[in-house]
């Protein structure tokens, strides 16, 4: 995969050279190009932004800028072979990043980002490149940043761990949490190593059973309780037929039923009194 991000804080992207990421760009699986959009600014002062139209607070990133890097960045792309590009623009207000996104953009060849300052790029350059390749306005949360860089940061190591070859173990991500299938719409239950007891605190016992169906069931079964806990709005989405008979038992035990009227309105589940013990 090859990776190109424009940026007027190249230095920002540092991490890049580091943990996995690093060693596969050590490994030449992931080509990662980081470019100065400065270097495309031909005033003495390098000025990237302007006032915006309409008026308003802040300033607005220039399209000359933006459209010359790009331009620039494609035809270096194409002339190594890149593959065809798809434009990732970081913005609060795109899209939600997920799970689901990333295992998509680990199979596109080629990756160009665009991290922006201020109150963002001028949307006549997102409008003119979507004429040219797949966009993605992306947004990793609902809260703002003074800048892309920290979303470009996330987004490339969600993606570049799914590349085969990356992670030490390749079944590592089938049990994450929102890992396409079982996990699609669950929160990864806790973990435990050695030694088996520590400051009085022992591991369940299931763990050191040897019995996989049971481990199973129980890692299932944490997985139900986290997401129930900590992201309820994950479990009203689900649809019913998501979920065995063990799981239904599971839900029902920590206070959740079907909702058969709440399907007009995005909602499968609804929450009970809990018989938790």
């Amino acid at each position: 995969m090859r990776l190109d991000v424009v940026t007027i804080f190249p230095e920002y992207l540092e991490p890049l050279n580091v943990s996995l990421v690093g060693k596969a760009r050590a490994r030449g699986q992931l080509n990662v190009q980081v470019h100065d959009l400065r270097e495309w600014t031909y005033d003495r002062h390098n000025t990237v932004d302007d006032t915006p139209y309409g008026g308003g607070p802040g300033m607005v990133m220039k399209t000359d800028p933006w459209g010359d890097a790009l331009d620039s960045v494609l035809a270096e792309g194409y002339e190594s072979g890149a593959g065809a590009p798809t434009l990732i623009v970081p913005t609060p207000s795109g899209r939600p990043f997920t799970q689901e996104l990333a295992v998509e953009l680990s199979e596109r060849p080629w990756l160009i980002f665009t991290p922006a300052r201020y109150e963002g790029i001028d949307r006549r350059v997102i409008d003119e490149y979507v004429t040219r390749m797949p966009v993605h306005e992306v947004s990793i949360g609902d809260y703002v940043l003074a800048g892309g860089e920290a979303a470009v940061l996330v987004v490339t190591e969600a993606v570049a761990r799914l590349l085969p070859g990356v992670l030490g173990n390749a079944e590592s991500h089938r049990d994450d949490s929102f890992a396409p299938g079982a996990m699609a719409s669950l929160l990864e239950g806790p973990v435990y190593t050695k030694p088996p007891e520590w400051r009085g605190r022992d591991i369940p016992d299931v763990l050191l059973s040897g019995h996989h169906g049971k481990i199973a069931r129980w890692r299932r079964d944490e997985a139900l309780r986290r997401t129930t806990a900590n992201r309820p709005d994950l479990i009203e989405r689900c649809d019913p037929r998501a979920f065995d008979k063990k799981d239904r038992e599971m839900l029902s035990i920590l206070g959740w039923m079907p909702d058969p009227e709440g399907e007009r309105f995005g909602r499968f589940w609804r929450r009970t009194e809990a018989v938790e013990e």
